[in-house]
């Protein structure tokens, strides 16, 4: 993949793909727009029925302009987080170290040296205490969204498909690489006020447009210049492993593929499930994960029209197999329901993260400390995160119904606080 850094390029393109540049933050492996179904504004602050929430606290005071994070945040109390001191804060401890590994590579890692360090001397030590590690050299801050403690907490899950690396009867949907004439344009070489913004396209002659649609490479097949990495057997569940960024494929020879996000076509994601809902054809409450592969099996002929109706296409690459979650943005592989996707603008990837919410269609609370190791371009705001429920099915039946207010709290040492 070429990446193009000259202005004349960059203005043809913007020109040409007007629309089409893709949201702030890269879509990573195990991360995607998980929200896919019905996607909507942040709940009220407001609690759901039967739900018992804490109070909410007065919006922090808006500092001087020119730091976003600063103004998101309130320093609060251990006390305010509910559910914290029922927490398993020992299940939480391997996520906290894969955090610390990545972490370090960041812009803001150095604000965290000290307590990773301090982490890693005592972890695996006897009488360790992880919960009182974190009430010693951490402080919780409420995050707001414009004033609002409450946001929206969506789940997503890596899947489990069915694949050849023959294209053979019962195995047609191609999984395919990134394309050789896919190019990025990385705007901020011209606009450093656009650094978050990536623009994708391909060369026609001697101009730069933008690359094909969903229904365009679809159309295209095999001329699309990519490499097909294998076959998998059902459209809609192909659909669903982009949407989900990341995934696992049981191959007719009985073995295991691990498939990762490894670009886009560069067009802003569409829903599926909200053209359902506008056409009449689903509820707003059926339009789950569940309620379009439902559709879709009682739809077979109409089913490529309700797909490229979302422009977006993701391309993937192969990596090694593991017994170990998908790897996040963060670099590190997720732990199942102790990582989030959150994005990256409100919440710094690695942090710990205290989240409180209600489990997928239920009153139930879920209260747990989980770590920011994932972004995904659905993944918006302050007091947003997809939360990672895990490996097949079971995960998938939660990720696919999860959509629940919360709120979040941010875990930062001294030195990483912004000021």
């Amino acid at each position: 993949m070429r990446k193009i850094q000259a202005a004349a390029l960059v203005a043809t393109l913007l020109l040409a793909a007007c629309g089409t540049t893709p949201p702030t933050g890269e879509p990573p492996a195990g991360c995607k727009p998980c929200a896919e179904c019905t996607p909507c504004p942040p709940p009220a602050a407001t609690k759901p029925p039967g739900a018992v929430l804490p109070p909410s606290p007065p919006a922090p005071p808006a500092p001087p302009p020119g730091a976003p994070l600063a103004r998101t945040l309130k320093a609060g109390k251990w006390a305010d987080l509910p559910g914290w001191s029922e927490d398993d804060h020992a299940a939480a401890w391997p996520a906290f170290i894969a955090s610390c590994r990545g972490i370090a590579s960041k812009p803001h890692g150095a604000g965290w040296k000290r307590v990773c360090d301090l982490a890693r001397s005592v972890d695996g030590t006897p009488g360790h205490d992880p919960r009182r590690f974190f009430e010693t050299h951490l402080k919780p801050y409420a995050i707001f969204g414009d004033g609002n403690p409450n946001g929206l907490i969506t789940g997503y899950y890596e899947p489990l498909l069915r694949g050849s690396r023959a294209r053979v009867k019962g195995f047609e949907q191609p999984v395919r690489g990134v394309p050789d004439d896919l190019l990025t344009i990385d705007l901020s070489a011209v606009f450093p006020e656009l650094k978050d913004k990536r623009v994708r396209g391909r060369l026609e002659g001697n101009k730069v447009v933008p690359y094909w649609t969903r229904g365009e490479i679809a159309a295209r097949g095999d001329k699309i210049p990519a490499r097909t990495l294998l076959y998998v057997d059902d459209a809609v569940e192909l659909f669903f492993l982009q949407v989900q960024g990341s995934g696992r494929v049981l191959m007719t020879d009985g073995a295991t593929v691990r498939l990762n996000y490894a670009d886009q076509n560069g067009y802003p994601y569409q829903s599926i499930g909200r053209v359902l809902v506008d056409r009449g054809e689903l509820k707003l409450e059926e339009a789950s994960m569940q309620g379009i592969q439902a559709w879709a099996r009682a739809n077979p002929g109409r089913l490529t029209e309700l797909l490229n109706s979302n422009p977006s296409y993701v391309f993937f690459r192969e990596v090694p197999n593991s017994k170990d979650g998908p790897i996040g943005a963060l670099g590190v592989p997720l732990t199942a329901e102790r990582s989030i996707a959150i994005d990256p603008r409100s919440v710094p990837l690695g942090a710990p993260v205290f989240l409180a919410t209600t489990r997928p269609n239920t009153n139930k609370p879920l209260n747990r400390l989980v770590m920011a190791q994932d972004t995904g371009s659905a993944i918006k705001g302050a007091v947003r995160a997809d939360y990672f429920w895990g490996f097949g099915k079971e995960a998938g039946e939660q990720a696919g119904r999860m959509k629940q207010s919360g709120r979040m709290w941010l875990l930062l040492p001294p030195e990483a606080v912004p000021k």
